[in-house]
């Protein structure tokens, strides 16, 4: 998928990965694809409901099993 920024928010826990993602969103033009990396399962939902309550598209959640850990890359288009 074509992004046009991404942010690393791995290691960090709610709220940090939405106050991060929401800082970089307010920087886009509408349209754009933002992908954020992070660890926090709990971001999944989060993302979600982010989404629900801002009109930002969450075009796609991926889980990933690293040796470290597990990370989720979550993919919003700017509304």
């Amino acid at each position: 998928m074509d992004t046009h920024k991404e942010i690393d928010a791995r290691g960090l826990t709610c709220p940090l990965p939405i106050l991060r993602a929401k800082k970089a969103l307010s920087d886009m033009q509408s349209g754009e694809v933002l992908k954020v990396l992070a660890t926090d399962p709990g971001s999944v939902r989060d993302f979600q409901a982010f989404a629900r309550q801002t009109g930002n598209d969450l075009l796609d959640q991926q889980a990933h099993h690293t040796e470290s850990g597990d990370e989720y890359t979550h993919f919003l288009r700017r509304r």
